[in-house]
């Protein structure tokens, strides 16, 4: 019986760090995030030791490090999305708050040249979202990842949790296609412009991988649907890095 204690006890002890290291992580959303989800990265950069403790963490815990940990497909969704975001932020402070990364190179280097550690792999942030995050096969995913520009979705001041991560997920796509930033409606030219989020991912919303189809989508989560034949276009992505004004 005294493997079972020692079992017991060593569950007891992973559960300690996992709910230690989200605690970190909620810690930093309450502190740094305003409510239209900007960052006070200037503040973060000389109060960071939570959000470093987390990504920390993220090095050698997840699905794949430890599976026990993350048993249903909703722990899968919900660590994904805390890493993914605080990774994020934590590349903004790596490379010492820069203003935006409106030119391919600095996209380049943030997203793909950039190296990250997550549950026990090597990556980059690029590699992370189209090899393990899409994959998971929920669209909605996409209005909850944030890259940390002004075009991003806003980001929740709330970690996600297992229990209500698709919950979680419907309310903040409906919120981003409630947001005039991110969808706008012109009824006397019949066209409707949206995100350049669902330019980049476009299959990822409609099999077809087709603009003139991705209404289809988007009225899943409006209260008045738009006419199928209004045009799609897109808005152009703001890359300039979401500090707050405070």
């Amino acid at each position: 019986m005294r493997w079972l204690t020692i079992l017991a006890l060593t569950m007891s002890a992973a559960h300690a760090a996992e709910t230690s290291a989200l605690a970190n992580w909620q810690q930093v959303l309450t502190n740094f995030v305003d409510s239209n989800g900007r960052i006070n990265f200037r503040l973060l950069a000389t109060e960071r030791q939570g959000l470093d403790d987390f990504v920390a963490w993220l090095a050698n815990h997840g699905p794949i490090t430890t599976p026990r940990d993350f048993p249903s497909d909703e722990a899968i969704k919900a660590y994904h999305l805390n890493a993914y975001n605080a990774l994020a932020m934590h590349g903004v402070l790596e490379r010492d708050l820069p203003a935006n990364f409106s030119s391919f190179f600095k996209r380049a280097s943030f997203f793909r040249f950039r190296k990250i550690v997550v549950d026990g792999q090597s990556t980059n942030l690029y590699d992370y979202e189209n090899k393990i995050i899409r994959p998971l096969g929920d669209a909605r995913v996409h209005f909850a990842l944030n890259c940390m520009v002004r075009s991003c979705p806003r980001l929740p001041r709330k970690a996600f949790e297992k229990q209500t991560v698709d919950a979680t997920l419907d309310d903040l796509t409906r919120e981003f296609f409630a947001t005039p930033e991110h969808l706008r409606i012109n009824a006397d030219k019949r066209r409707v412009a949206v995100s350049a989020i669902l330019d980049f991912y476009t299959k990822d919303f409609v099999a077809s991988g087709k603009a003139r189809d991705l209404l289809s989508y988007i009225n899943r989560y409006l209260e008045q649907a738009v006419p199928r034949d209004y045009q799609v276009t897109f808005i152009d992505y703001d890359w300039t890095v979401n500090q707050s004004p405070r």
